[in-house]
């Protein structure tokens, strides 16, 4: 049950979340706001994996 919401959650990031990884953003330039999505995101990509 758990990785089935992670999953959609994920698939909904996909189409509303920007992805900094394609537009090349660097890390350590990155605004509070950009590294909060980016670690948002990758939680969510995570714990769907799992």
């Amino acid at each position: 049950m758990k990785k089935q919401i992670f999953k959609t959650l994920a698939k909904i990031n996909k189409k509303i979340l920007p992805s900094y990884t394609k537009k090349n953003l660097d890390l350590t330039n990155a605004t509070k706001f950009q590294l909060a999505i980016f670690g948002y995101k990758l939680w969510v990509t995570k714990n769907a994996l799992d």
